[in-house]
């Protein structure tokens, strides 16, 4: 027995046990081996006219035999000589391939596409092996030779026999081991059978560029007897045929031309279990420093489990042909998690196990393409079809509007303009560009109310005041609506018509357009600002004077009813915003009403250490309660004045949406008055 090169049984042990994570994937390796080997034969026949292959003849082949526990992995590519099976084997991690590759580099170009370059992924085949028998015979050597071993001490090499060139890799499967404390055991018969095989090799070598053939079970009606009576029952056989499992070509690297819409919709559905076709369809190729395939999908519809923590993103990544990856995390950033598809590249470096992909440049480089990519479909879908937009983004807006506030308003520049909010003047869905393409002039502002209700928040007075004044107000329902514009701090609007800064400018800019020029636009940033804070500054000359008259000669009753609130609020103040309502709610600070709402709701609100809005309550000086609260201020009747004011405060957080601290005492407060 010769022994295995380098420090064997520590390495060898590192590479079944530690290396690769998903027993399964040694079928993927040992194919992948196999067709490098029908590569390098093909490549070779291209440089050496002597050699004449039949493209059809080249193929791999499985097969397998439960009662004496083999399975086999065949090709008839290049073999290896004696020599070449004590370097390819006998040294772990060295790889054939790799040296070919780089033997070749200049003159291969796109005719060889070598898959293993690590010269580890033949080892897997121990994983499930307890020993491995590999018979070779090298192109154009009449010979064969056996490598043996049982993945311990060492090997051996004889010679032996093979009708044709091409290598036999036979595993000897293990014994099915036991679970032990609850843990499932190991069912190694899955190797053995034809559905676990075919399963295999259909989720891992589909796509390998050459047939994979194994013979399968089918059923046949047999043939009717002559002599059968009327009420007789067909019966049936089985039968072995020998039939090719992968597809070979993806649709992926099909031209797009060439494939149509139902082909890629079926494509979506199977792969991705979807019942419904995808929303919309993005195939492209990259060529360069850096080259690969992309087929991505966006789904109709979100997964149930699509914000659930369990939910995993990712596209499928091959190299080429081969599947890596599942689902890799890396090339989606988390708001663009919904999308579906495959990613194709023999340039993304990989790791020796092939399973785990190093952070590197390259992957990086296809993420950022491909973020683009469903960047302008999604403007594209916005812009061209806007009700499928709107349906998109009822299920998906979410993630968009959470990718701003998690990254603190970095990707703002890139997400704000595919966010939809309902427009209370317009009473449908618009952009934040649309909101500022219909600003009055001068309006430097955009203007939003945030809860849970869409009517009730139109409802609100203050909402009210502002659209009486010509302003649009955003109303927002989601809960994290509020932090997404929070993260934001603004909204930068672009080509908005130029404002000028005197009459002069502003008359010349209008001559120049008369002559024919081109209106001048600029980039505007806008503040985005909540109708609840006490700061909008809408208010005329004559309604801040008049509130300012109020506040002065009202000052006692305004502290009165601070003091009867207590530290439910801040301060009592005249509001110059309010038209027909009595009182309203406004806040001061960043916190906002409906954010002390949503925090409420999480799980911050069970340590009991939630923060808390600085709440203010505004009157209404010209509405007829006022008079009744001036009233009873100047009778000295402190009583009444008191439960006018906890009135007043608890109808104010109804408006909003907020229960009073304590409901039967405010409805007993109503009784008392009726």
């Amino acid at each position: 027995m010769r022994k295995f090169k380098t420090e064997s049984k520590k390495l060898l042990d590192l590479m079944i046990n530690s290396i690769y994570t998903n027993k399964e994937i040694f079928l993927r390796e040992l194919i992948s081996n196999a067709s490098d080997a029908v590569d390098k034969l093909n490549f070779k026949s291209l440089s050496d006219t002597s050699i004449q292959l039949n493209q059809d003849d080249l193929a791999i082949h499985v097969s397998f035999d439960k009662d004496t526990r083999t399975l086999t992995v065949s090709d008839n590519g290049i073999g290896m000589t004696a020599d070449e099976l004590e370097k390819n084997l006998g040294t772990i991690a060295h790889s054939g391939s790799q040296e070919f590759k780089q033997e070749n580099a200049e003159s291969q170009g796109g005719d060889v596409d070598i898959i293993g370059q690590f010269g580890v992924g033949f080892y897997s085949a121990f994983m499930v092996a307890s020993k491995v028998r590999v018979v070779s015979r090298a192109f154009g050597e009449d010979v064969a030779h056996v490598w043996e071993s049982d993945g311990l001490e060492g090997y051996t090499i004889e010679d032996g026999e093979r009708s044709e060139h091409g290598t036999d890799v036979i595993l000897t499967i293990r014994e099915n081991e036991p679970g032990e404390n609850g843990e499932p055991g190991e069912n190694y018969d899955t190797y053995l059978s034809e559905w676990g095989l075919k399963n295999l090799i259909r989720r891992y070598s589909n796509y390998v560029r050459y047939p994979v053939r194994m013979m399968v079970t089918k059923s046949r009606e047999k043939e009717r007897p002559a002599d059968a009576p009327e009420d007789y029952t067909p019966e049936y056989e089985d039968y072995q045929e020998l039939e090719t499992i992968n597809s070979m070509t993806p649709i992926w690297k099909k031209r797009s031309s060439d494939v149509s819409d139902e082909d890629y919709a079926e494509f979506y559905k199977s792969t991705f279990h979807d019942f419904e076709d995808p929303a919309r369809t993005v195939s492209f190729h990259a060529e360069g420093a850096l080259e690969y395939d992309a087929l991505l999908f966006i789904p109709q519809r979100a997964p149930f489990d699509l914000y659930s923590k369990d939910y995993e993103k990712g596209l499928a990544l091959y190299s080429s042909n081969v599947l890596i990856m599942e689902k890799c995390a890396d090339l989606l950033p988390d708001y663009y998690n919904f999308v579906r598809g495959v990613v194709d590249s023999q340039d993304v470096s990989l790791n020796i196990s092939r399973e785990t992909l190093q952070h590197n440049r390259q992957l990086k480089a296809i993420a950022k393409r491909v973020e683009k990519r469903v960047t302008s479909e999604l403007e594209n879908m916005r812009d061209n079809d806007r009700e499928a937009y709107e349906k998109f983004f009822e299920n998906f807006g979410r993630g968009l509007k959470f990718g701003i506030y998690s990254s603190y308003g970095m990707k703002a520049d890139e997400l704000a303009d595919l966010l939809l909010f309902w427009s209370a003047r317009e009473n449908k869905m618009i952009t934040l560009a649309e909101y500022a393409k219909a600003m009055k002039d001068g309006q430097q502002t955009i203007y939003y109310a945030a809860g849970d209700d869409r009517d009730r928040l139109a409802k609100m007075p203050v909402v009210r005041g502002v659209l009486d004044r010509g302003y649009d107000v955003l109303l927002l329902t989601a809960d994290v609506d509020e932090f997404t514009f929070q993260a934001m701090r603004g909204y930068t609007a672009k080509n908005m018509p130029k404002i000028y800064e005197d009459d002069a400018a502003r008359e010349a800019a209008a001559k120049a357009v008369e002559d024919g020029a081109e209106p001048e636009v600029e980039d505007r940033s806008l503040e985005l600002k909540n109708v609840a804070t006490g700061d909008l500054d809408l208010a005329t000359e004559d309604e801040k004077k008049d509130a300012e008259e109020a506040t002065k000669e009202h000052g006692d009753l305004f502290d009165a009813m601070k003091e009867a609130l207590g530290d439910k609020v801040e301060k009592v103040a005249v509001s110059a915003l309010l038209t027909d309502a009595p009182a309203c709610i406004t806040t001061e600070g960043p916190l906002s009403l409906e954010m002390e709402k949503v925090l409420a709701r999480g799980p911050e609100a069970e340590m009991g250490d939630m923060p808390k809005s600085q709440r203010v309550l505004e009157l209404n000086a010209k509405h007829a309660v006022f008079a009744k609260l001036v009233a009873a201020q100047e009778a000295g009747d402190t009583d009444k004045l008191a439960r006018y004011a906890g009135l007043l405060y608890d109808q104010a957080l109804l408006v909003e949406g907020i229960l009073p601290d304590d409901p039967v005492a405010f409805a007993s407060a109503i009784c008392d008055l009726m």
